[in-house]
């Protein structure tokens, strides 16, 4: 008897149908025995990896198998040796250099403990104290018929070290989200202190156009104005108009390592950059809360990067000198929070 209810239960189900595979997958799972979450989006065909404990790095976007992000080495592990680009690094709590081994906030003069070992770069410190961190903590990651996507969490309060060199309590949590093609990396920061935090972080992301070489890419960028800087390619907060005679260019015509701000924004706020070439485009878009660029094309190699900024490069410094009043802060106990976007086509 119970071998006929058992096959009636199955009888439900005729022979022959075919169960759709799901829009979105998220699966944990090891890349050189790094642990990583991979987010699938089957219906476009995208997919990217992030190793959280590699400084919460989303490192691999793939469209249809082609890479449309500098992937950088093949190991997820070897970021930990270097704070050189390949998928999109986290730039905190500064984004690229400053003019001085410390920043000023709230009127006072901060100045890095450099013995510590967490800062970059010397006389111009760079990049901040995040690039490949372990301290990220998986809050979760999931999928359901709109989306995939990975929540995470670093709490830099917790660490002396890094609050010795950056004196405001604070939290990050970052999301990575896809659907319906497009890629958003959401960024969510938490002031605990007492006092305003000055917000001057960024990202790093470096695209290429699969299948086409640099010397066929146009890029289009939403700047306006360039920021003028010194010998170390720090700003000085000067503005000038973009040096391109148009916002849509050669890419084998520049040489940059640039910063760009007062974008042209569509009716929802947004800037929009992009590479393209041979139908092919892969694009980014800034969220409102970003208000300045980077871009940074190295002669002769296949990459542009295009890093969303929350201020240009040294703004606390040059904010304190009163020459840049754009200057974001976190006032204590609020949430700053921000978003851009990546997608591409006919890929």
């Amino acid at each position: 008897m119970k071998k006929l209810i058992l096959l009636a239960a199955f009888s439900v189900f005729p022979l022959g149908v075919a169960f759709a595979a799901p829009k979105y997958t998220a699966e944990k799972t090891t890349d050189h025995g790094i642990e990583i979450v991979r987010l699938a989006d089957t219906t476009n065909g995208v997919v990217v990896k992030i190793a959280p404990s590699v400084g919460n790095r989303l490192y691999e976007m793939k469209v249809h198998g082609k890479d449309v992000l500098n992937t950088g080495p093949e190991d997820p592990a070897d970021f930990r040796k270097t704070i050189g680009s390949g998928g999109i690094p986290f730039l905190a709590p500064w984004a690229n250099r400053l003019g001085e081994k410390g920043f000023w906030a709230n009127g006072k003069d901060y100045t890095f403990n450099m013995t510590l070992g967490n800062v970059r770069g010397g006389d111009v410190p760079i990049h901040g104290l995040l690039n490949n961190s372990s301290l990220w903590e998986l809050v979760e990651f999931k999928a359901d018929g709109h989306s995939a996507y990975i929540k995470s969490k670093l709490t830099f309060w917790k660490y002396p070290d890094l609050m010795a060199n950056w004196p405001f309590a604070h939290e990050y949590v970052m999301t990575y989200r896809l659907s319906g093609g497009v890629l958003e990396v959401q960024l969510d920061v938490t002031n605990l202190s007492t006092e305003p935090m000055p917000m001057a972080l960024g990202f790093h992301p470096c695209f290429s156009v699969p299948d086409a070489d640099r010397d066929q890419w146009s890029a289009t960028i939403a700047a306006t104005k360039m920021v003028v800087a010194d010998k170390n390619l720090v700003s000085t907060g000067e503005l000038k108009p973009i040096p391109m005679p148009s916002s849509t260019f050669m890419v084998k015509d520049y040489s940059l390592d640039t910063g760009f701000t007062d974008f042209q924004r569509d009716a929802e706020d947004k800037a929009h950059f992009s590479l393209t070439a041979g139908g092919k485009t892969v694009e980014e878009i800034f969220g409102p809360k970003y208000p300045a660029a980077q871009i940074y094309i190295p002669p002769g190699r296949q990459t542009v990067c295009i890093e969303p900024m929350a201020g240009i490069t040294n703004s606390p410094n040059l904010n304190h000198q009163g020459k840049y009043p754009s200057l974001q802060s976190v006032a204590p106990g609020t949430t700053w929070t921000e978003s851009f976007w990546i997608r591409s086509s006919g890929i």
